[in-house]
C-alpha cells in the first residue's frame, strides 16, 4: 500500500503503513504549535514508529522540546534565508538504530571523495527535454522497471500527470525514441526551494552520466522559475546517488535514520543541498 498525503490544517503530511512513519512535508505557521500534538495523535493512532518533519528552523523549537532529534540541516532552505530543519522523532527505540553504519560511512567517503568531478557530455542521438502529458505512459513504465517499490505511486500514470499539473518538473533523455533516464524537481514556490528527486535510469543505459546530466538540465531551469536552493533526499546505501550529488557540488546535511520504505526495505537517507546562483 503506497503511502497517503492529506492535510492537517493548512499543513502537509504524507503517512501509512508503507514507511511507517508521519512525513510532514510542508508546514503552515497558522498550524504552530497545535501539530505538534495532533501528529503525535496520529502516529499513535496508527502505530507508526516515526514522524519526519522538515520546517524552518525558526519554529523547530517546539519540535525540539517534544522528542525530536535534528537529523539533517539545510542553510537557506526558506526563501534562500532561512535554514531548514529535518527532524526525526522515533517512536520505537528499535527504529533509531541504524543498521548499516558501516556501508553509510563508506558510501559518503566514496562521494566526498569525487565532489566536483568533470560533467559528463549528452551521448550521440541522445535528446533531453521535459517531460509532457504524453510522455506519463513511458515515464510510469520506466519507474516500475527500476523501481520494485517506492515511497511515492511514481509507477501510477494518474499521480505523474496529476503531479506534472501542479508543481512538479519531469525531465527526461531519450535515445532513438526511447525514454532511458529521467528526474523530476518538486518545487516549493512559496519556499523557493526544490527537491531533486524521482532520479531513474534503465539498466541498458547506466554508466554514461544521465543522471548527473539531467540534474544539470533541471538546476537550469529551477533556477530560471525563482527557486533558490536545491535540496535532495538520496538512499544512504547508494554509491551511485551520492556520488552524483556530490560531484554537482551538492554539500552533505546529514543522514535521516531509517527513514523510507524503498526497494522493499527501510532505509536511510542522506540530504544534500546546494545553492543556486
Amino acid at each position: 500500500m503506497i503511502d497517503r498525503m492529506e492535510r492537517i490544517g493548512r499543513s502537509l503530511i504524507q503517512h501509512g503503513d508503507h514507511s511507517a512513519r508521519i512525513y510532514l512535508m510542508k508546514i503552515s505557521s497558522e498550524d504552530c504549535p497545535q501539530i505538534v500534538d495532533a501528529l503525535d495523535a496520529l502516529a499513535d493512532r496508527e502505530g507508526y514508529s516515526k514522524i519526519f518533519a522538515k520546517v524552518p528552523v525558526s519554529i523547530s523549537q517546539e519540535f525540539l522540546d517534544n522528542g525530536y532529534r535534528a537529523e539533517a540541516r539545510v542553510p537557506q532552505l526558506f526563501h534562500g534565508r532561512e535554514e531548514g530543519v529535518l527532524l526525526g522523532k522515533f517512536l520505537h527505540s528499535a527504529r533509531s538504530v541504524e543498521r548499516e553504519p558501516k556501508l553509510v560511512e563508506d558510501v559518503l567517503a566514496k562521494a566526498r571523495g569525487q565532489a566536483n568531478d568533470r560533467m559528463p557530455v549528452l551521448p550521440q542521438g541522445a535528446v533531453l527535454r521535459p517531460l509532457i502529458e504524453a510522455d506519463v505512459a513511458m515515464a510510469a513504465a520506466v519507474y516500475k522497471e527500476v523501481f520494485a517499490s517506492y515511497p511515492f505511486p511514481i509507477h501510477d500514470q494518474g499521480y505523474l500527470l496529476d503531479t506534472m499539473r501542479d508543481n512538479v518538473r519531469y525531465f527526461g533523455v531519450w535515445h532513438k525514441g526511447r525514454l532511458a533516464a529521467l528526474a523530476s524537481a518538486e518545487m516549493d514556490r512559496g519556499a523557493k526551494h526544490a527537491e531533486m528527486t524521482d532520479f531513474a535510469t534503465l539498466p541498458c543505459f547506466r554508466g554514461m552520466g544521465l543522471a548527473r546530466i539531467l540534474l544539470a538540465s533541471m538546476e537550469r531551469a529551477i533556477h530560471s522559475d525563482g527557486i533558490r536552493t536545491a535540496f535532495t533526499i538520496a538512499r544512504a546505501y547508494s554509491y551511485g546517488m551520492n556520488i552524483t550529488f556530490a560531484r554537482m557540488g551538492y554539500r552533505f546535511g546529514g543522514t535521516l535514520r531509517n527513514n523510507t520504505q524503498i526497494c522493499g526495505r527501510q532505509e536511510s537517507m542522506n540530504v544534500w543541498y546546494k545553492a543556486l546562483s
